[in-house]
């Protein structure tokens, strides 16, 4: 399940994960970006990992074609988690995206995260 969160705003978007997530989950990121992009020129993303369970199986499809239109649009991602494993998984995500530049964050950093993306 994919959440908004509140902080979001200008070209900042910041969304809390919990669970797996799902086909629709990129539907939503897919129209709120889209949206976002007839405003900014680009978009920074915060993804905030609470009890985040990975992907239903299903979501192949979604996710590829979500990265194939929106990634250039998206030069900086912050992850905010508490395991060591998402904290692994963000080195990954650099060659996937190519042009972008992630970070990760503790959740008590989470405040630091907000502010990275602002630069």
């Amino acid at each position: 399940m994919l959440e908004r969160l509140s902080q979001s705003s200008g070209n900042i978007l910041g969304y809390r994960i919990l669970g797996k997530i799902t086909e629709e989950d990129y539907e939503t990121l897919e129209e709120d970006i889209s949206e976002l992009v007839q405003q900014e020129d680009d978009i920074r993303l915060l993804l905030e990992l609470d009890s985040y369970a990975g992907e239903l199986v299903k979501v192949g499809g979604a996710k590829l074609k979500f990265r194939s239109e929106y990634r250039r649009f998206i030069p900086k991602m912050a992850i905010v988690g508490d395991k060591k494993w998402e904290a692994f998984l963000t080195s990954f995500i650099d060659p996937f995206y190519y042009d972008r530049e992630s970070k990760f964050f503790s959740n008590d950093e989470s405040q630091a995260a907000w502010e990275w993306l602002k630069t």
